[in-house]
């Protein structure tokens, strides 16, 4: 134990030692002691202007950077704004650690009108992410750190808060600040795999669908380097298939499957640039609709990696499919969802993926390769579905940078347009708030994202209902000089609930919204502000956007 630390100092040194080096918060009376340790300890502290923006940004940081995204907050209702973007990682499998404080430790239970005090401001955050620790001592406080970087490491990594009495952030006290635990990835069971490849062997009509867990959990390993042999040659080194395993991406290995199968490769959302869109085996993330549900369906064997299956994947409720269903996933309690597992491979999917190629290379190929018709059938839907917002998609899929990463918000424009209609191959990367399906994700989002990955282009997509939930993030991208296009799409509301009630036979209600004047709104914060009548002009308001030192709005029409 090291004796003299502050709480907030222990803190802030356990943070530092997991290799924290930017947080998303807004300063408070009651964390200012966390912030003067961060100040010292040289983290760099993104302030946003709403605390839900810290978590997103945060939880975009950890997408799009391969390591957990960190959001420190003051007490009460600045740790409750968080609380909807701990949702959203917890829905998505996102690793990001909220950090606040709370009462005091000798606070009653019946409460005394303290400054923003809670009922119970750890067991509230508790029900929305992995767990919530209220620590006890300034002892507890580096052992809760250090939980949490060993629980994102472990297995499903998820959202976690860890809750610091205020009156310990300035008390001293010992403080052990041992080295980062390092945990091996789950390994999966051979015999597991050697079921997943017999059953792939004998496959008829194979599948693959690739989830979110299917993106590298961290940036992807150099492949290792040659070394000399005694006789003057040179060979790779090999430390196992663990090492193999990590120098490829679950998606790379995932397309080096397909091809030896001739199965095709379709994704969730969250599974969406795992696997390139470009590749002739790919059905890009098109699980939601009908022609691509209905061939996986009769598929006879499925291997399902790194995804829940979830309704908000499929679209539907109902969906069971016929065949024998290999699922991989580093959670045990996702092989007896929705869809049990007649073959069920618990691990690390890169590490599965790569397991199942070493038993079935070379492989005499029983399957029967689909045949153009499935191709046609998602085109024909695909073109239906996405038809209002063609042109817009095309002059995006011609400005954008193949590298670059979209955050995309709960709107139309996204869900129906982009998320099978803006094709994307590694490295890219499509953020996407699915499952909680909050609004005022993508903006901040974004922001983490380029605060993660400095010169990769990120862009924002987002409808006009769900920019106005965190427009006020544009200050945040000004003060960072990000060169981030956003490009809203404006339908005059809520889009999708106007629809719903349409299909109801009810009037629309409180979905009409008025739309602010977006590009002097803009330019009012400092930002770039534009309208784009047609494709080309959004072409080309992109091409400049990428390269522009500040955000820039570009505001589209929806064809109706």
């Amino acid at each position: 134990m090291t004796p003299g630390h502050t709480g907030a100092g222990a803190l802030v040194a356990a943070l530092a030692s997991h290799g924290v080096d930017t947080v998303f918060g807004i300063p408070g009376t009651h964390n200012l002691a966390v912030y003067e340790q961060l100040g010292k300890a040289g983290i760099r502290c993104v302030t946003p202007r709403h605390e839900q923006g810290a978590g997103y940004a945060a939880d975009g940081y950890a997408r799009a950077g391969g390591r957990p995204g960190v959001a420190v907050t003051t007490t009460g209702p600045a740790a409750v704004n968080a609380a909807t973007a701990l949702a959203q990682a917890y829905s998505d499998s996102v690793p990001v650690l909220l950090v606040s404080p709370g009462v005091p430790s000798s606070h009653p239970r019946q409460g005394r009108g303290y400054l923003h005090e809670s009922k119970d401001q750890s067991r509230a955050l508790d029900a929305l992410c992995a767990w919530s620790h209220r620590v006890t001592s300034v002892a507890e406080i580096p052992a809760a750190v250090a939980r949490a970087f060993a629980f994102f490491g472990e297995g499903r990594p998820r959202p976690v808060h860890i809750e610091v009495p205020v009156d310990l952030l300035d008390a001293e006290g010992p403080a052990g600040l041992g080295p980062p635990l390092r945990l091996p990835r789950r390994a999966p069971d051979p015999a597991a795999l050697d079921a997943a490849a017999t059953a792939l062997r004998t496959a008829r009509r194979p599948a693959i669908v690739l989830g979110g867990g299917c993106h590298p959990s961290a940036p992807e390993h150099p492949r290792p380097p040659e070394r000399a042999r005694t006789d003057g040659h040179t060979t790779a080194r090999t430390d196992g298939p663990r090492l193999a395993a990590r120098t490829r991406s679950a998606g790379g290995l995932a397309v080096e499957l397909a091809e030896l199968l001739g199965a095709p490769i379709v994704t969730t959302a969250n599974g969406k640039g795992a696997a390139p869109e470009s590749h002739p085996l790919s059905l890009g993330a098109t699980l939601h609709l009908a022609a691509v549900r209905e061939w996986l369906a009769g598929c006879d064997v499925v291997l399902a990696a790194g995804t829940e299956l979830a309704p908000s994947d499929l679209w539907v409720d109902d969906f069971r499919l016929d065949g024998t269903l290999i699922r991989v996933d580093a959670d045990p309690g996702q092989m007896y969802g929705d869809h049990v597992a007649g073959v069920p491979v618990v691990g690390d999917a890169g590490e599965a993926l790569h397991g199942l190629l070493e038993r079935l290379a070379p492989a005499h190929v029983t399957a029967s390769k689909p045949g153009p018709e499935l191709w046609h059938a998602r085109d024909t839907e695909l073109e239906a579905l996405t038809r209002r917002w063609a042109g817009h998609l095309a002059a995006l899929r011609e400005a954008l940078p193949p590298e670059t990463i979209v955050a995309a918000d709960n709107s139309m424009m996204c869900y129906y347009g982009a998320l099978g209609g803006l094709p994307l191959d590694p490295p890219g990367r499509f953020l996407f708030p699915t499952g909680y399906g909050t609004l005022g994700f993508a903006l901040p989002a974004g922001i983490g994202a380029a605060v993660a990955r400095p010169g990769t282009p990120v862009a924002v997509l987002a409808g006009d209902g769900a920019f106005q939930f965190s427009l006020q993030e544009l200050a945040t991208a000004v003060e960072l000089g990000l060169s981030l296009p956003v490009v809203v799409s404006v339908n005059g509301g809520y889009g999708e609930i106007r629809a719903e009630m349409a299909e109801r036979g009810m009037p629309p209600v409180a979905v009409d919204l008025h739309a602010p004047d977006f590009v002097l709104l803009a330019r009012a914060y400092g930002a770039r502000g534009l309208a784009a009548g047609t494709p080309g002009e959004l072409r080309e308001a992109v091409r400049e956007a990428v390269r522009a030192p500040v955000p820039t709005v570009i505001v589209v029409k929806e064809n109706q």
